[in-house]
């Protein structure tokens, strides 16, 4: 495990509906390294959502165990899930979830809030952060007055202005159209080459084909998991 940063071992997850038992992961064991680029694909129903709830510590698994960077997070308190959420994980959705009334710069400021950051230190950062998405024209700009390629881009730098050891993505071209999205995914493809972690979860393989490994979901098991020989960048 030298350079794995999440190992999970038979990972379970059931959902009590009514009377019934919901098998939502069965027995997942999976790692990634350090700098990998990797797709979740399944159907609706797979698990796919799921497995990142419990990749991003929104959720705790039923059985199983998950290492995140070392540090056992199976059986944590949701106070401490909330603490490495903040400093461990960077989430970008399909939604972009800004506060429409604070600007860009205001938005991807809020994380460094939480965080402890001092206020000066947070605005060179968070403006240097969107700078690296190539928002510096933009960062006084409230979400309404952005396109939503922008508003995303902003959501983005939200999820890395902590410097987080993984950005978790859960469809986040789901609301652009293609040529935006084909914009967004090579931003994506920009981040991975300056050595982050990247786990991104689509159901559409024109966007899983750029990750450089695909993992597919059916029925709550990984039915494959395969190196992209080809990523699309």
């Amino acid at each position: 495990m030298k350079n794995t940063i999440i190992h999970l071992e038979k990972i379970t997850k059931n959902y009590k509906v009514g009377t019934q038992v919901v098998r939502a992961l069965r027995s997942v064991s999976l790692e990634i390294h350090k700098g990998e680029y990797v797709a979740i694909m399944g159907a609706s129903g797979s698990g796919k959502s799921t497995l990142m709830n419990i990749i991003g510590c929104l959720d705790t698994p039923s059985g199983g165990t998950y290492v995140l960077n070392k540090r056992d997070v199976s059986r944590l308190s949701d106070n401490d899930l909330a603490e490495i959420r903040n400093t461990e994980i960077g989430f970008v959705f399909q939604v972009f979830n800004l506060l429409p009334r604070n600007t860009a710069l205001e938005n991807v400021m809020l994380p460094l809030v939480y965080a402890g950051i001092r206020k000066h230190d947070r605005k060179d950062r968070a403006t240097g952060t969107l700078a690296d998405v190539g928002l510096s024209d933009r960062m006084h700009h409230k979400p309404n007055e952005l396109s939503g390629g922008q508003r995303q881009r902003v959501a983005i730098a939200r999820a890395l202005v902590n410097k987080p050891s993984i950005l978790l993505a859960d469809e986040p071209t789901g609301n652009l159209d293609s040529v935006i999205s084909e914009d967004i995914m090579k931003l994506f493809a920009d981040i991975h080459r300056s050595g982050n972690t990247l786990v991104m979860v689509t159901h559409e393989m024109d966007i899983a084909r750029h990750a450089h490994r695909i993992i597919k979901l059916k029925d709550g098991e990984i039915e494959s998991d395969t190196v992209n020989p080809e990523p699309v960048y």
